[in-house]
């Protein structure tokens, strides 16, 4: 390493109205000529879930990397809800539709007056799977009995839109919260599904406008949980409409998250037709600046 460059860095807690809340991601405004191994190298000294780093686009108003403290993710939305929300509070974008280019494709974000944000994720996909919940109950340290009954009604499927997930519905909240994964056969049980980590979710949620209360452990990106999950609610949004779980399929489910990690978050998910919509708020916690090394070839060879 011989040189350093200054970037600007921020940590945004998205899905939440207030700062040490929700879940943190990190937001590099001006990411254009960085390259894999400094992006890398930045999301893993902010040490959060994910990194959104944004460049200029010729396919979209703007161009959204986004990497975990050990790799390159495709999606994340909790960070491109931290991105937006982070130009927004900055004056940097008004209110409106913003086109984001990802991994993915295309992506439509809608920016409210009120800073909330919108963000059309990928064509949803839901494949239900039969799971050993004796397996799958070892993994988490959870009973499997609070698997099977409301299994019998809400099969397990691997759902995505965007990055996809093991939805594993729970009947209550007490075997959510007293889950206690093993980190390693998580990231087997998920990798046997080509899943980026497992969500737990119930219906049994603590505050009386939730739809669902959730924990997603996603250890092989080197998150062992993710406090507050975008791309997984959208998901899990995609999977209720598929599965039939309402009579009244409803105009917007509340996805409640984070709080047995005292990072309490609230993702607003709206499925229509083929059509899935993530939103929640995001307040700057922190903003300033990061000194980003310049790597020489033989360093990335020794690294």
């Amino acid at each position: 390493m011989t040189d350093h460059d200054t970037r600007r860095v921020a940590l945004v807690d998205a899905f939440t109205t207030e700062p040490l809340a929700g879940n943190a991601a990190g937001v590099v405004p001006d990411a254009d000529d960085l390259d894999a191994e400094q992006m890398q190298a930045v999301a893993r000294e902010l040490a959060v879930s994910e990194t959104a780093f944004l460049a200029e686009s010729d396919e979209a108003d703007r161009r959204l990397t986004y990497y975990s403290p050990t790799q390159e993710v495709d999606l994340c939305g909790h960070a491109t809800i931290a991105a937006h929300g982070f130009l927004h509070e900055n004056d940097e974008i008004d209110a409106g539709t913003h086109t984001v280019e990802t991994n993915v494709g295309v992506l439509d974000v809608e920016v409210a007056e009120d800073g909330t944000v919108w963000m059309t994720q990928d064509t949803p996909s839901v494949q239900p799977v039969d799971v050993d919940y004796e397996r799958v109950g070892e993994a988490l340290g959870v009973d499997p009995a609070a698997f099977q009954d409301v299994g019998a009604d809400l099969s397990a499927a691997v759902a995505s839109t965007g990055l996809p997930f093991l939805v594993i519905p729970v009947n209550f909240l007490e075997h959510v919260g007293d889950a206690s994964p093993d980190d390693d056969a998580v990231e087997a049980l998920a990798d046997e599904y080509d899943a980026a980590g497992v969500y737990l979710f119930t219906f049994d949620a603590l505050d009386a406008d939730s739809t669902l209360h959730a924990r997603a452990f996603c250890p092989g990106l080197g998150i062992s949980e993710d406090p507050v999950t975008g791309t997984a609610s959208g998901a899990v949004g995609a999977y209720l409409r598929q599965a039939g779980a309402f009579t009244d399929f409803p105009d917007e489910l509340v996805c409640e998250q984070g709080n047995y990690l005292d990072r309490p978050g609230t993702v607003r998910v709206r499925v229509d037709a083929g059509d899935v919509r993530v939103g929640g708020a995001a307040t700057v916690a922190l903003d300033g600046d990061l000194r980003v090394p310049e790597y020489e070839a033989d360093d990335i060879l020794e690294a």
